[in-house]
């Protein structure tokens, strides 16, 4: 079973700011290198959002939302 250790409001933060990243990255926004960083920057935010979870939270024993074994929904 895989576990959330991310409030509502964390995941939804995550996937905005993945989101802007990426965007400002690949619409030619911000270019040269820090564009290219904000391209790749930018998954994470979004896939950590996106499952979820963590791995810095999970590491350092943190977490957002109040119950701790709450399940993943998939449906």
């Amino acid at each position: 079973m895989k576990f959330v250790n991310e409030a509502g409001w964390d995941r939804a933060a995550r996937v905005i700011l993945g989101a802007v990243l990426l965007y400002l990255g690949w619409s030619g926004t911000v270019a040269g290198g820090l564009g290219t960083f904000l391209k790749i920057i930018g998954f994470v935010p979004l896939a950590t959002g996106l499952l979820g979870w963590c791995p810095a939270y999970a590491l350092f024993g943190f977490r957002t939302n109040r119950d701790g074994h709450e399940v993943a929904r998939t449906a």
